[in-house]
């Protein structure tokens, strides 16, 4: 038992010493950084606190990585059908005995066919082709009853027109289950930085990092999980001063900018950190899911204006060997990307 707490402390002194010396990331290669099962993003796109055998938790959260995967199968589409573009994943996992739980994914982002323009805007008729791809190989393994760790390698491309490039990335989490229905995660993700790069002119070559703190509580007398996190650990500051003043901090007739306070200052910072969401479970075959994301409200939606920005929900319906997932995510005033994950176990054919 003293091994094991050695392990999990080296593990999470290292998250927070990789945490600590963070990058800022260039905000390239989405693969990495966004969600693309139907059930992670309904929840809130970050790691999940959960242990049920469900493989789509597996490529944010290696530690959720088990047995209960094994000759696991999913595939997952996204089409924000208001731009054009469409992302798919597939994942695998299989456990060996004496080497734990493996767990393998790629995934697809295509943006769509482009048109070439000048600076001026003149446009020719040509088009070029963006996309993103990412390639994963996850490993997990559960050291007692309560603990559980796991990690990722991963290789990152990117394909923008004749330009190309690529990174190598690690992903380290460790799980937490009390006896009371609590569980706990702690995942640092995006380690590493690019390799490569051709035609591409990218001086920053850190990879989009962030270590996220994350929390569930199955309720006792409703089949309610409440899933609750801080996200972006190593990075406080998420406010910036809108140029376009949407917000109206500009005086129109002197023009004096009229800074919110200290106290409103740390509660919005607060806020962008924080993030909640809920699975209800109807009977042993439905669930509905729901979550918010204040940070994503507050960048993308319009000030003053109500909208449901920030907010992403769905529903899973289990049918025999087979799991359909479903996700809505308002990430914009524009449109709504929706998200469709089939989960297979193979086993049971």
């Amino acid at each position: 038992m003293k091994r094991t707490t050695y392990v999990i402390w080296i593990l999470v002194l290292s998250i927070l010493a990789v945490q600590a010396n963070a990058q800022v990331s260039n905000g390239l290669y989405r693969a990495l950084t966004d969600a693309n099962s139907a059930r992670v993003v309904a929840l809130g796109g970050l790691p999940l606190p959960v242990h049920d055998g469900d493989l789509q938790t597996a490529v944010f959260n290696p530690s959720a990585i088990s047995p209960e995967m094994n000759n696991q199968l999913t595939m997952s589409y996204v089409g924000d059908f208001n731009v054009g573009t469409h992302f798919g994943s597939v994942q695998y996992s299989h456990t060996f005995n004496r080497l734990g739980s493996f767990a393998t994914s790629v995934q697809y982002y295509n943006y769509g066919n482009m048109e070439y323009a000048s600076e001026s805007g003149y446009t020719d008729g040509g088009t070029f082709n963006v996309s993103d791809y990412a390639v994963t190989l996850g490993w997990g393994r559960e050291l007692t009853d309560k603990w559980s760790i796991g990690a990722n390698l991963k290789y990152a491309g990117l394909q923008y027109e004749t330009g190309r490039a690529g990174a190598l990335g690690v992903d380290v989490a460790v799980t937490y289950w009390s006896y009371s229905n609590w569980a706990f995660t702690l995942a640092a993700r995006n380690i590493g930085r690019q390799i490569f790069s051709q035609e591409l002119n990218v001086e920053n070559k850190w990879l989009p990092f962030s270590a996220d703190f994350m929390a569930s509580k199955k309720l006792d007398h409703l089949p309610l999980t409440i899933i609750m996190g801080y996200k972006d650990i190593q990075h406080w500051n998420k406010l910036y001063e809108d140029p376009l003043d949407l917000a109206g901090y500009y005086d129109p007739i002197t023009g004096e900018y009229n800074e919110p306070s200290k106290a409103a200052k740390f509660f919005s910072n607060l806020g962008c950190h924080l993030i909640i969401g809920g699975e209800l479970a109807i009977g042993k075959n439905l669930f509905l899911r729901a979550s918010y994301n204040y940070e994503t409200h507050r960048t993308m939606g319009v000030p003053k204006k109500r909208s449901l920005v920030g907010f992403s929900a769905g529903f899973g319906v289990r049918i025999k060997a087979f799991q359909i997932d479903y996700a809505l995510s308002r990430n914009n005033i524009v449109g709504s990307p929706h998200f469709l994950t089939l989960r297979m176990d193979l086993s049971k054919f």
